[in-house]
């Protein structure tokens, strides 16, 4: 039965991708001619168009990998793949513990490898086409050694504690694997601002005086402590523009893509500030994290009963090893198969994301100006090539934002009175 359900759900995802992006490719395409009226005075037909062709170009990119990636799935379980990587890894060491760990480590890097040319022609190609890419060739390749090795030094360790909580936790292991997660998953949201990201771009503190005082002002109403303004360099590799915030306690602080500077205007950058200080104000990214804590107690609890089931091998096509551990095995069936039992509640997740998104603009009006907030979306949508566009049904079901025009009338209508400052 798990074969068969497996099938089905894998077929029928299968459907509704392939449904949902003629969906959206035709939709673009019908309106390509003709930018939306609430946009013409400030899009033109030339740039709305170019954004309909990126996310027409994007979309049948998604479609070929999405059939790539179905095609791995069935010949690494249905079709054996797994079983024999299993075997060859088994005549490399008699180590049992070893013998688990490297056949992680070998997946890893197959699924590494067989992505690889869907990235390179994406950023080479496909950024490239619509003047995004300002990667050169060396930096991409040092960026994926760096990946790599940083995927290696951390991953590694932390799958060689889950199978030894596995082995030698007893019956409610998963419960402490479960805490182990947590806090890895915790430390590294503490240490990626200050650790991980400098390995990748460069950072350096805001040094526009006038930006960095509206900025401050700003955090002071909303009362949230700043504890850094950086710049980063973005423009070394994409065209793309954005802000975030990131870390925690004394590690927290705003980043700028040197892209968005050069783009918007302090008002403007004090509106895109205002709509993330919202996410924080109401607490969407504490919640977020405890919802992903809850969705990763529910999946070391599946696996903690999945692992001990001999169906649960053989009929994903994997022969159990009747004389050592199959721990190895149980966690890489789970990750890759999970996706294919919860891609039909896609719609929920984004729907949630949505509702984030507004609330976050609502703030935003309150804390800030809503004027200026459209008059950066705009530009934003204008400089990412995002469509104004899109299909309901493909909007609705995958994206975390919502369309364009009805953000911005949303905005419109939202109320300008005094916020009430929620502390993060």
């Amino acid at each position: 039965m798990l074969t068969l359900l497996f099938v089905v759900l894998l077929l029928a995802g299968i459907i509704v991708r392939v449904w949902l992006s003629s969906r959206q490719i035709r939709h673009v395409v019908r309106h390509r001619n003709a930018v939306p009226p609430e946009f013409a005075a400030r899009i033109g037909l030339t740039s709305h168009q170019r954004a309909a062709d990126y996310t027409v170009a994007r979309v049948r990119l998604g479609i070929k990998e999405r059939f790539f990636d179905a095609a791995l799935l069935v010949g690494l379980t249905l079709l054996g793949g797994l079983q024999a990587i299993d075997t060859w890894v088994s005549g490399l060491t008699s180590h049992d513990f070893l013998r688990q760990l490297l056949l992680i480590a070998v997946v890893g890097l197959l699924f590494a490898l067989l992505e690889l040319p869907f990235t390179l022609y994406r950023q080479f190609h496909l950024e490239g086409r619509f003047g995004f890419n300002r990667m050169t060739p060396g930096l991409f390749f040092r960026d994926a050694v760096k990946g790599l090795l940083l995927t290696a030094v951390i991953g590694l360790p932390l799958a060689a504690a889950v199978l030894w909580l596995m082995a030698q936790a007893g019956a409610y292991w998963w419960v402490w694997a479960w805490a182990l997660w947590i806090g890895f998953s915790l430390l590294t949201l503490l240490l990626a601002p200050t650790v991980i990201a400098p390995m990748f771009n460069k950072f350096t503190p805001l040094k526009d005086a006038e930006l960095s005082s509206r900025i401050q002002q700003l955090a002071q109403r909303c009362g949230f402590a700043i504890n850094g303004l950086f710049v980063m360099d973005g423009s070394r590799r994409s065209g793309h523009g954005n802000a975030y915030f990131t870390g925690f306690g004394k590690s927290r602080r705003i980043v700028f893509f040197d892209t968005l500077l050069a783009r918007l205007d302090g008002a403007e950058i004090e509106a895109v500030l205002a709509h993330e200080l919202g996410h924080f104000a109401h607490r969407h990214i504490i919640k977020r994290i405890v919802m992903s804590f809850a969705l990763a107690l529910g999946f070391f609890a599946l696996l903690g009963w999945l692992a001990g089931q001999p169906w649960f091998y053989t009929q994903l096509g994997v022969l159990p090893h009747l004389n050592g551990r199959n721990d190895a095995m149980a966690l890489l069936l789970l990750f890759m198969v999970v996706p294919v039992f919860t891609y039909l509640l896609t719609p929920l997740s984004s729907w949630y994301s949505r509702r984030d998104e507004f609330q976050a603009d609502r703030y935003a009006a309150q804390q800030s100006s809503s004027t200026q907030l459209v008059s950066a979306l705009v530009k934003l949508y204008d400089d990412n090539a995002a469509t104004l566009t899109p299909d309901p049904v493909h909007s609705a079901f995958y994206d975390s934002h919502p369309p364009a025009a009805i953000r911005i009338r949303h905005l419109n209508l939202a109320p300008v009175a005094p916020a009430v400052a929620v502390h993060p």
